[in-house]
């Protein structure tokens, strides 16, 4: 089977890391329908989440089996991959490595050992105490597993640990006991032998949602997940909430107080324009962010153009609520990710060009307002007004949906150091200049906060405030440094990977 190298992204800019989600999660119990298959579609609609590697584990009820591999979704899976999952639970994961090897030992689900059988989890999210969780293990479970951490110490490997449980703990048990003591962004889909858990931190930082079908019920990162398979949504999984679907049906247990901090990033830029997210259209917001745009920032201009996908429906927005006509004065290769193949030091000085090229029957003498949905290091952006003004754009205005990004995230998007971060210390002026485009105007905070429709006290914009909702007790380098991993399991050589459990479950890595 052709597979990635774990390097694709959907960047503008060859070897320009941009703003990314860490992971997309996918889970369902379904008695009578193909799960894996129904797994992988809500993965393909998750892609965008993570695009370094995939797995999907799956129940039967006696044994849970895990096939993962680097590269895409449509990389990873064919019916050969699929066919040994059987069952009538699965888990889905799609994974982007924040910092560390992007290698097949890192791609999630993982499988570990529970007290009375197997348990695989997906996360997405990061954790601010894993320190202070790697403590727990030890209390919990001894020095032992503590030492085989402390060489491996990351979020779903502590997770994964934690939730291994005591004799006499059923899975539910052990998670109500455990969670509360976890700190920072998580939304997990996990599964056992019998049943399908889903667990979302106290903030709710991370979207995870709850949907129905005809013979089962389904989790997933983004309602799209669900729409694609044809399942209904139900409601969100609730911040503090653990959800446990099994043969005694679906229910719900409080595991701490919910206190909303939904990351706003998600409707700018991270989730799909087709998601809903707390009951508000992520296209809809967007289009009055860019609607709010046009009155905050106001430009003398020919045409208003995009950069795609990301910045059309706010371009939209910006040209129904200013007036001046909306043109798609760029093409983008939808096909190219990162390329596999080492570009000359000619197609290298092309950059940009690799994924858009103008269309300069279009933009040739035009006064134009370029919408994008955020500014990081800037490298793209200019770029990208470069080609436009070599292609005979007589004027550039570029207008940001965003406020300026000024600060890390510690809860699950890889953002660049904040020394790294173009707006650190400049303002609009200085940034536009350095650009160099012919203006540059940023949404407010508070009219982008007002197009998702929440209350701002329920919404964390750290980002671009730094008004963090829940502290860093790790230093800051290492808070940055954690990422969703896990420690390797058998040997890697072997194509199937046994799991010793305790009596009453087997769990099994298949490795291509």
């Amino acid at each position: 089977m052709a597979r990635g190298d774990g390097r694709l992204s959907h960047e503008l800019l060859p070897g320009e890391k941009g703003p990314q989600d860490a992971c997309g999660v996918f889970g369902l119990w379904a008695p009578g329908e193909e799960v894996a298959k129904l797994a992988y579609f809500g993965l393909y609609a998750l892609q965008h989440r993570g695009q370094e590697s995939a797995g999907i584990a799956t129940s039967n009820g006696k044994q849970i089996l895990v096939y993962k591999d680097m590269g895409l979704v449509s990389q990873v899976f064919n019916d050969t991959a699929l066919r040994p999952l059987t069952g009538h639970i699965a888990l889905g994961h799609v994974r982007y490595a924040t910092t560390g090897a992007s290698v097949w030992e890192n791609a999630q689900p993982t499988l570990g050992p529970t007290s009375s059988g197997t348990i695989a989890l997906g996360h997405n999210g990061n954790l601010t105490n894993t320190s202070e969780l790697i403590g727990l293990v030890e209390e919990r479970y001894g020095s032992a597993v503590r030492h085989r951490l402390d060489s491996c110490a990351t979020d779903t490997t502590v997770l994964t640990a934690l939730l291994s449980g005591d004799p006499g703990h059923d899975l539910e048990t052990t998670a109500m006991e455990v969670l509360p003591r976890v700190r920072g962004a998580f939304s997990l889909a996990f599964i056992d032998e019998r049943g399908l858990y889903a667990a979302r931190d106290p903030q709710g930082i991370r979207p995870l949602v709850l949907g129905r079908l005809s013979r089962g019920w389904v989790v997933a990162s983004e309602t799209a997940a669900l729409d694609i398979i044809g399942a209904s949504v139900v409601r969100e999984v609730e911040p503090g909430e653990l959800i446990v679907i099994d043969d005694d049906g679906l229910r719900s247990r409080r595991f701490a107080e919910a206190a909303p901090k939904g990351c706003v990033f998600e409707y700018v830029y991270l989730a799909r324009p087709d998601t809903t997210i707390a009951g508000r259209s992520v296209n809809a917001a967007r289009v009055q962010m860019g609607r709010s745009l046009a009155r905050e920032w106001p430009a003398e201009a020919d045409l208003v153009i995009p950069v795609p996908e990301s910045g059309t429906p706010a371009a939209i927005g910006y040209a129904t609520e200013s007036g001046i006509p909306f043109a798609q004065g760029l093409t983008k290769n939808a096909y190219v990710g990162r390329t596999f193949i080492e570009p000359s030091q000619t197609i290298r000085q092309l950059g940009i060009r690799l994924k858009l090229n103008p269309l300069r029957e279009v933009i040739r003498g035009k006064r134009l307002v370029v919408v994008d949905d955020s500014i990081v290091r800037g490298n793209t952006q200019r770029a990208l007004i470069r080609m436009l003004r070599e292609a005979g754009a007589a004027e550039v205005h570029v207008r940001i949906s965003a406020p300026p990004v000024k600060w890390p995230c510690f809860y699950g998007i890889d953002f660049p150091t904040r020394a790294e971060l173009i707006a650190n210390g400049l303002n609009a002026e200085e940034v536009g200049a350095s650009l160099g485009a012919d203006s540059l105007g940023y949404i407010s905070v508070e009219a982008m906060i007002a197009a998702t429709e929440q209350d701002a006290a329920r919404l964390c914009t750290a980002c671009f405030t730094g008004n963090y909702p829940l502290p860093v007790s790790e230093p800051a380098d290492e808070a940055m440094m954690l990422d969703q991993e896990e420690l390797p399991l058998g040997d890697p050589q072997n194509g199937l990977n046994a799991l010793s459990t305790a009596p009453g479950g087997e769990g099994a890595l298949l490795r291509p």
